[in-house]
Formats: C-alpha cells, sequence, structure tokens
C-alpha cells in the first residue's frame, strides 16, 4: 500500500488551483478563481457526472434581499438571518462565519443570475426554513443552477475530470507544512497533481454512509438517504489525517423521503404553508414549520416511523415547477394517491376517514383563528386544505445533510487542531462543519455552497497571485 504522507519525488502534473467535487461549491470556486485570473483551474470529481448533491436538491436558496422581501411585504435583513441562523443550531456555528454568509448570500444571488441562473420571481418559507426568504431557480431543483455553471466552466475552459476519485490529499509533512496537491485514481490510471496555489475542498458530506452516520447517530445507521451515491466523506477523513481540526460532527439531519423499494415517491412537503404531516392513523403530530431536528424526531417517533404529506389542488399546483417531474413519476407509479374528497383520499390511504376529516377540519380551523393547537406560527396558518382534488404521498425520514465537517475561517481556510490555518488549504459547503451548528436551517446549504464556495475561490485565486 501506497504511503498517503508520501510526497512524490515527480508530480505527473501541476496546475495552479485544484478543486475536489463539481457540485455547486466547487463550480463556483473553479469558476470565480478563473475570473480573478488564475490561468490554470482544474476540478476533479469521483462520480461520473457533475453536480454532487446540488444537483439533488429542491434549490430553495436563503438571502434577505430588500427589493424581494418588500415586495413580499415581509421585515427581513442579512442581520436577521444570521440570528435565527444562529439560533436555529444552538448557537454552535461560527457568528463570523454565518454573519458573513448572511450579508454575501444576496450577492451570492445575483452572481448566479450573472453566470445563468434565472429565478422565480417570489420568496417563501422552505422546509425546516424558519422564515420566507427562500427563492428557487426556474428549471428542474438544483440541477438548474449545475447545468448554467457547467456550461461557465466550459466556456471559461475550466477542465472537469469526472470518474476521478481522490486517494489522499497530500501535504509536506503529515501535520505541518503546506499542502501540495493529490493523489488521484481515474481514467488515467493513479496520478499526482500538484496545485501550485493549493488545493480547494468541495467534497460534501457523508450522509450517503451509513456505517459512518450510525457511529454519531445510532438510530439513523437503517435509514436511506436522499444523498448522490458518493458523499462518503473520504476526504474528509482525508483532511483529519494531514491534521484539519472538526466539529459538530454527529449533527446529522433528516429529511422526508420517499420508502424504500426503489419507487419514485411525491415530494408534498416543500412549501410550509400549504401541507399537513400526519401519522399513518391521519393524526397530526408536529407543527409542519419546526426546525428539521424537531421534525426528524417527531417522525422517528410516530408508529412504524411514517407518515402521509397531505395538500390540496392549490399546493400542489404550486411544487410544479420544482416538484413536478417527480410527482408525475410517483402518479404514475401509483405511490401518489389522489382524491376528490378527504374522506375518498382517506380511503385510497387506509385511514379512518372520520379521523382523517377531523385532523383536517381542525387544521383548517387553525388557519381562521391563526392559533394552531400544536404552535405552528400564524404566518404559516394562510391557506386552508379545502380545494379539491387532495393529494397525499407516504414518507419517512432519510439521512440528508451532515452538519460536522473541517473548521474553516471568514477567508475559508482550513484550520488545524492548534487553531492555525494550514496553508494551501480551502473548503467549502458541507465538508465544512462551522456553519449550520446542529441543526441546518431550510435553503441554507444553497447559500453556504455558493458564497463559500466563492470565497475559497477568491482566497486561493489570492494565493495564486503571490507565487
Amino acid at each position: 500500500m501506497e504511503d498517503p504522507f508520501r510526497v512524490p519525488a515527480r508530480w505527473d502534473k501541476t496546475v495552479d488551483v485544484l478543486v475536489i467535487g463539481a457540485g455547486g461549491a466547487g463550480l463556483s470556486a473553479a469558476i470565480t478563481a478563473k475570473e480573478a485570473g488564475v490561468k490554470d483551474v482544474e476540478i476533479v470529481e469521483k462520480m461520473a457526472f457533475p453536480g454532487g448533491n446540488t444537483v439533488r436538491a429542491g434549490g430553495g436558496f436563503n438571502a434577505a434581499i430588500k427589493a424581494d422581501y418588500e415586495k413580499a411585504g415581509i421585515k427581513d435583513s442579512p442581520e436577521l438571518h444570521a440570528k435565527q441562523t444562529l439560533a436555529a443550531g444552538d448557537y454552535r456555528g461560527n457568528p463570523a462565519i454565518v454573519e458573513k454568509l448572511t450579508h454575501l448570500a444576496p450577492e451570492s444571488v445575483q452572481w448566479l443570475k450573472d453566470h445563468g441562473v434565472k429565478f422565480q420571481d417570489h420568496i417563501y418559507q422552505i422546509y425546516g426554513g424558519i422564515y420566507p426568504r427562500a427563492r428557487n431557480p426556474l428549471g428542474p431543483r438544483g440541477s438548474a443552477y449545475i447545468q448554467a455553471l457547467y456550461a461557465v466552466c466550459e466556456k471559461e475552459g475550466i477542465p472537469v475530470h469526472l470518474s476521478t476519485k481522490v486517494e489522499d490529499v497530500i501535504r509536506e509533512k503529515p501535520f505541518s507544512g503546506r499542502v501540495l496537491g493529490v493523489r488521484v485514481s481515474g481514467p488515467e490510471g493513479t496520478r499526482t497533481i500538484r496545485a501550485r496555489a493549493g488545493v480547494v475542498v468541495c467534497s460534501g458530506g457523508f450522509a450517503a454512509n451509513a456505517r459512518l452516520c450510525g457511529i454519531h447517530d445510532p438510530r439513523l445507521e437503517k435509514l436511506g438517504t436522499t444523498n448522490q451515491p458518493g458523499a462518503t466523506g473520504e476526504v474528509l477523513t482525508d483532511l483529519i489525517n494531514l491534521g484539519a481540526e472538526t466539529t459538530c460532527l454527529d449533527y446529522i439531519q433528516c429529511i422526508p423521503g420517499g420508502l424504500p423499494g426503489g419507487k419514485p415517491y411525491p415530494n408534498l412537503f416543500t412549501h410550509v404553508d400549504r401541507f399537513v404531516f400526519t401519522n399513518i392513523e391521519g393524526r397530526r403530530f408536529v407543527h409542519e414549520d419546526a426546525r428539521r431536528d424537531v421534525l426528524r424526531d417527531a417522525m422517528l417517533a410516530q408508529p412504524k416511523m411514517l407518515a402521509w404529506t397531505i395538500v390540496d389542488a392549490d399546493g400542489f399546483e404550486l411544487q410544479k415547477n420544482s416538484k413536478g417531474p417527480e410527482n408525475e413519476a410517483a402518479r404514475k407509479a401509483g405511490t401518489l394517491y389522489v382524491g376528490n374528497t378527504i374522506e375518498e383520499l382517506a380511503a385510497k390511504i387506509k385511514v379512518d376517514p372520520k379521523v382523517l376529516r377531523e385532523t383536517i377540519d381542525t387544521y383548517n380551523k387553525a388557519v381562521e383563528d391563526k392559533k394552531d393547537p400544536f404552535g405552528r406560527a400564524p404566518r404559516m396558518l394562510s391557506h386552508k386544505i379545502i380545494k379539491a382534488p387532495f393529494y397525499a404521498g407516504e414518507v419517512t425520514m432519510k439521512r440528508h445533510h451532515t452538519m460536522g465537517g473541517v473548521v474553516i475561517n471568514t477567508n475559508a481556510e482550513v484550520m488545524d487542531r492548534e487553531g492555525r490555518v494550514i496553508p494551501g488549504l480551502w473548503a467549502a459547503g458541507e465538508v465544512t462543519g462551522v456553519v449550520h451548528g446542529t441543526n441546518r436551517v431550510g435553503g441554507n446549504a444553497m447559500a453556504d455552497i455558493f458564497t463559500y464556495g466563492r470565497v475559497a475561490g477568491q482566497s486561493a485565486a489570492q494565493a495564486a497571485k503571490r507565487l
């Protein structure tokens, strides 16, 4: 076995900046570095396709943009965004990191627009999002970001080496000196790539690694995942091995997803003001605008750890842009249930019609009174479930996002266990662990990857200029 700490006597290839991962963070880091004047920027991606988890994401992007929240009649600001993000993560996020994120997030939205991403013209409160400040791209969910940015990479001449796995991140010495480059394996065999300015790590989290998640939260090992299969954390382990500090590794977020078995399942829960959860008996069990960790624990405590998501015709129609294709696939697969009355829907999902009718009537009365017995916020009690037809989809919890990862500073530089910068090493996105604390706010992942992806790219470009 080759020594992972051995610096090669001769490198197979040399570039200025090497980016690990072709998801949202990696593409934005590479493009930013290139546009800042770095001549040789390349990306390595272990999967056979670009996109990482971004391509599977719902696409909701939190940013407190004045024109958007004033149009919606909402009071907001980057300061409120930061305050809510820190509180939702039980103050385990780094305040300076979070404040920079929320203040630069509006700029990130504009940067995406400048690079070909088009957005819907309204904002909303996404599932687990705490506050109405999310917007979605036009097009297929998170894929809309990847399609636009991948086209920019092609235009700018940024090579993206697919099916190329990082085997080792190479540092001058095991716990000291600069990060010099990487050892990869792929279509060209095993080779080493020298990164003169350094390496930007955007390799994502480890929610697809059942064993590793189970170490931190045993409940989750038997659950499925929403992640693409490459989100298994090997590069994170490499960074730990070369001395990087980590934090919050035991906080792992879940969101609802389809049942095991490979069938397509509907997604009816994106817009919090439009749906309710019931358990398999037809009874609500949680306020649906809760934090994602609260929602996870509430669902895992239900019989068989299952729930129904229920919307009416208006709620279903609202999701057609981002969820239309998967909901249509679920209809064809027989996992989307439709009824012209609540009682008809109840019969189809094998729930007592009287129980489900009482549940929906009680919820609709809560909308009238702006007072929910489960504690849903009044602003999320804005739409009754009354317009036929009615839709239901069965869900369970799936591993979705790992809040833990390496520690970075506000320049996206990776820190070691002594609190020192590791020269030549930057990181952004889910591989980092200082942004979300114990619980990620829905819509903040997109803000994180595109904001700190750009920050990392800028920092790497500054280092390249000093060469």
